[in-house]
């Protein structure tokens, strides 16, 4: 399957400036098949380890940690010969290994021929730090996200609707009517789905929903399995009530986060610790609002009041138990959710993307689903689950600031507009 990653990891091969790569992500978003992939397109040979199902690796490393003591030994290990520059040297699930972490330092300062990525999670990388110093400033770090959707669409088949998509998109033309009903049936089914490379790949060969469901279910799990692994005792039930309760703050009409809707009386400093691991994990995502709109956004971002999205658009609807067949028709009895799941959506499609996305909010409570620096420019776009378009707070933004122009996404076909660009929602992708 065509991973957008593969692009970075061709340009972290031939850069100049080159240093050992970190390679993070949650769980199950696919970093060791993609570096494997890319070792065999892009080199002679991969030397694999995995710190995971090789525990023993751990005691090389404990030895010495000096790349000239370290080669040998790999290559010993792997049964084949590490040639500088011809072989991609896999350090996997590298968050079980301190003193690994630690060696990139000394590749990096007096080995740089050698190329490195090591993979881990999020959170082991991040969070699990006992003894060892983190090599700052001695590595390259990429962060990998679940698909987007279109990385979903290419994995369906649909390259001619991908490019015609992207087309209309520049174009501001409108997609033929088949075409549209086809991305917008497509964008459904990703909802369902999500982008965790696994699910997709069943749902490619199978089309069964059930199992893509269990896949989910599993993947769930293992996120509760963490929260216990990783997590300090005291934190591990307010962590579980955090994460359940993000889902449910979707379905409310205002989805800022609210502390005090976890439980009765909860406050800030009860619980922050425990948002703070799941945004660490990768599991979740915080937006922060903004008050005023000027460059750079980070500077004007309230640290008390955000919302909460998740990680992948499959995980929060086998989270929330909904049916397949409820998202594919967007079943009425759904109303409550799909603004919630709509900018989830959204928001997952951006910060696959690059963009840092925060919202705005007036003092008279107008209120703009995000703001995104693009291009030099700083766009505001609002989104709406269906066609209903109208937007009072758009209009107040737009007088208050004056942007070169805004985004709607919608159900709605691609236009623009008196300075309004329409975008339908499955087209997220190309913003």
């Amino acid at each position: 399957m065509y991973r957008k990653i593969m692009n970075f990891l061709e340009e972290w091969k031939e850069s100049a400036h080159r240093k050992p790569l970190i390679l993070q992500g949650a769980r199950q978003v696919g970093k060791t098949y993609s570096v494997l992939a890319f070792g065999r397109k892009a080199y002679e040979n991969v030397a694999y380890f995995n710190f995971e199902t090789h525990p023993g690796l751990n005691k090389t490393f404990e030895e010495n940690i000096s790349p000239e003591y370290l080669i040998p030994v790999l290559s010993h290990i792997a049964g084949q010969t590490i040639v500088r520059e011809r072989t991609l040297i896999v350090f996997d699930e590298i968050q079980l290994c301190e003193r690994a972490l630690t060696s990139l330092k000394y590749f990096c300062e007096n080995a740089p021929e050698y190329h490195i990525i090591v993979a881990g999670s999020l959170l082991g990388v991040a969070v699990n730090r006992a003894e060892f110093s983190f090599p700052v400033g001695k590595v390259d770090m990429k962060t990998l996200y679940p698909m987007d959707l279109e990385e979903f669409m290419l994995a369906m088949g649909e390259t001619v609707l991908v490019e015609q998509i992207k087309k209309c998109f520049v174009d501001n033309e409108a997609m033929p009517a088949a075409m549209h009903e086809s991305a917008m049936r497509l964008y459904r089914q990703y909802l369902i789905v999500g982008g965790m490379p696994e699910c997709v790949m069943q749902f490619v060969d199978t089309g069964d929903h059930i199992l893509v469901r269990h896949t989910q279910d599993t993947i769930l799990a293992s996120y509760l399995n963490d929260m216990s692994k990783y997590n300090n005792t005291n934190e591990i039930k307010k962590t579980r009530l955090a994460y359940d309760n993000v889902t449910v703050q979707l379905s409310r009409k205002n989805t800022r986060f609210q502390y005090k809707l976890i439980k009765k009386g909860a406050r800030a400093s009860e619980f922050e610790n425990a948002i703070e691991w799941l945004c660490l994990s990768g599991i979740v995502s915080r937006v922060y609002r903004v008050e005023h709109v000027h460059k750079p956004l980070e500077n004007y971002h309230d640290m008390d009041a955000f919302k909460i999205y998740v990680s992948d658009l499959g995980l929060l609807c086998a989270k929330k138990d909904l049916a397949a067949e409820d998202i594919l028709y967007m079943s009425e009895e759904l109303d409550d959710f799909k603004g919630g799941m709509t900018e989830n959506y959204v928001n997952v499609q951006m910060i696959i993307n690059g963009y840092h996305t925060y919202y705005w909010e007036s003092a008279r409570g107008a209120e703009i689903d995000f703001v995104i620096q693009r291009e030099g420019r700083l766009i505001p776009f609002e989104v709406k689950s269906a066609d209903n378009t109208k937007a009072k707070s758009l209009k107040v933004y737009r007088e208050t600031y004056k942007p070169d122009y805004a985004i709607k996404l919608s159900t709605k076909n691609f236009g623009f507009k008196d300075g309004i660009k329409t975008v339908p929602l499955y087209a997220a992708f190309c913003i």
